[in-house]
This record gives structure tokens, C-alpha cells and sequence, in this order.
């Protein structure tokens, strides 16, 4: 009997643990995702640090490219010096660098200033219009876009004052939060995200299990059949006693009648749960084979 038992509370395990794995996939899952981002940000942080080496041995190389230019700026004075003094060859040499600086930094303040302001501020204005006319319609007041007008002006410090607000808000909460002490070191959301990683591939495998129709078949099915078995020992057991009482005394025909008919009113819900038990029996034989 132990072991029939335990079959039947085995199959009802497997078909109640399908909410409790996906309670344990919805509140893993999340823990994942931040061990995954905190991760993501230790690897950004090491590769800045590898750009960053990078662009100081780039800076090496561009301060002697610039070596080479002085050196090829030397080498031009003293070709130079050869044919006039040495201090006219070196003037002469940095007015003609003086000139090209000038040429070049007029004409890139000209195209400076022709590109103020950066800011497209024509296609700002229209769009501020166009969604404060969304947000109040009509009522809308264009003066609040206009830098010098009050309505702007009042307008910036109610802006200032709700960031001042959420700010000091945000920092409450902040302050509110429990402290969890220092973040985990790299080696350590390794190993976590690896356990989880490993975890999580269990469960889903058993979630497999659990939405795969015919092993659900097989576990109803094995409790169909201990349920048949229980029912056709208690029946066995009602006709041997059934008949070692008949064969102790003799009772008289009333007597008999009735007894008869007891055995037969709990002979019913017996034989219905038999005949019930071993129809799903069968249906069940009949989806795992198909």
C-alpha cells in the first residue's frame, strides 16, 4: 500500500508543480537580468580602461609626429639659412606659418559664425508650439516660448522649482533605501549568474516535462490504476466478510434480505468506481499510444 501511495502522491506532484515552476522562472528571471546589466557594466568599464591605454599610446605617436614636423621645420630654416642669414630663414619661415594660421582661422570664424546658433531653433520653437497647443488647445499662450517675455521667465521657475522637487524627492527615497553594503566583485556575479544559469536550465526541463501530454497521461493514468486497485481490495474485503458472517450464524430470511440488500447499496458506488477507473484506463491507453 506504501507503494501505491507514494506513486499517487508522486503524479500529483508533477501535475500541481507546474505553478511552482513558473513562480521560480518569474522570480529568478529578474534576479538574472541585474546580475547580467551589473556585469555588462564591469566589462564597459575594463574596455574603457583598455580604450583609454589605447588613446594614450595614440598620444605618444601623435607628440612625435609633431617632433618630426619641428624637425622638418628646423631642417627648412637651416636649408634656408644656407642662401640667407639663419635668424631672416627662421622669420621667414614663421611668417609664412603665421599666414596660413590667420587664413585658415578667419575663414573657419566666418563659417563659425554663419552655423550660430547650433541649435535648430526655428524647428524647436515649432515643435514646443505645436505640443503645448496639444496639451491646452486654444488656450495656449505662444509668449511663454519667447526668452524674454514674463510668461517665460514664470514659466523656467516653475520648471526649476518641480526639478528641485523631484530631486529632493528622489534623494529621500535614496536615503530610505536599505544599504546592501559594497557590489559584487566580477568573480562573484560569475559565479552567481552561472548557478542560476544552471538552475534555471532545470526548471525549464522540467517544465518541458510538465507540458508534455503524455507523461501527464502516464502519471494519471498510474493513479487511475492504484485508485482501481484500492477499490477492488475494499471490495474483496467486503465479500470475505460478507461471507464469514453468513457462515457464522444463520440468520433468518428477513434477516438475510436485508443484508443482501445492504451488500448491494455499497456494492454500487464500488462497482461505479471500478467500472469509471478502468474507462480512463483505458482512454488513456488510447492517447499514449496515438
Amino acid at each position: 500500500m506504501s507503494g501505491r501511495h507514494s506513486g499517487g502522491t508522486n503524479g500529483g506532484l508533477r501535475i500541481s508543480a507546474l505553478p511552482r515552476t513558473l513562480k521560480l522562472i518569474f522570480k529568478l528571471a529578474p534576479r538574472q537580468l541585474t546580475d547580467e546589466i551589473a556585469l555588462a557594466k564591469i566589462e564597459i568599464k575594463r574596455k574603457g580602461i583598455q580604450v583609454g591605454i589605447a588613446a594614450a599610446f595614440f598620444a605618444v605617436a601623435l607628440a612625435f609626429v609633431a617632433f618630426l614636423v619641428i624637425g622638418l621645420v628646423v631642417a627648412g630654416i637651416m636649408g634656408l639659412a644656407t642662401i640667407m642669414p639663419a635668424w631672416l630663414a627662421a622669420l621667414l619661415v614663421c611668417g609664412v606659418f603665421l599666414l596660413i594660421a590667420l587664413i585658415v582661422g578667419l575663414l573657419g570664424l566666418r563659417k563659425f559664425k554663419k552655423a550660430m546658433p547650433l541649435m535648430p531653433e526655428d524647428t524647436i520653437r515649432g515643435l514646443k508650439y505645436d505640443l503645448g497647443i496639444a496639451k491646452v488647445g486654444s488656450a495656449f499662450d505662444p509668449a511663454v516660448l519667447d526668452p524674454d517675455s514674463e510668461q517665460y521667465k514664470a514659466a523656467q521657475a516653475a520648471k526649476a522649482a518641480a526639478a528641485a522637487k523631484a530631486k529632493a524627492e528622489k534623494a529621500a527615497k535614496k536615503a530610505a533605501e536599505p544599504e546592501f553594503g559594497p557590489p559584487p566583485t566580477e568573480t562573484e556575479l560569475r559565479r552567481r549568474l552561472e548557478q542560476r544559469r544552471t538552475h534555471l536550465t532545470g526548471v525549464r526541463d522540467e517544465l518541458n516535462g510538465e507540458l508534455d501530454v503524455k507523461t501527464q497521461a502516464q502519471a494519471v493514468l498510474a493513479a487511475a490504476q492504484v485508485r482501481l486497485q484500492d477499490g477492488k481490495e475494499q471490495l474483496s474485503d467486503k465479500v470475505a466478510g460478507f461471507r464469514s458472517a453468513r457462515s457464522a450464524k444463520k440468520p433468518a430470511t428477513s434477516n438475510g434480505r436485508g443484508a443482501v440488500e445492504q451488500l448491494s447499496q455499497r456494492w454500487k458506488p464500488l462497482a461505479a468506481l471500478a467500472a469509471s477507473a478502468a474507462a480512463l484506463v483505458f482512454l488513456l491507453r488510447k492517447l499514449i499510444k496515438g
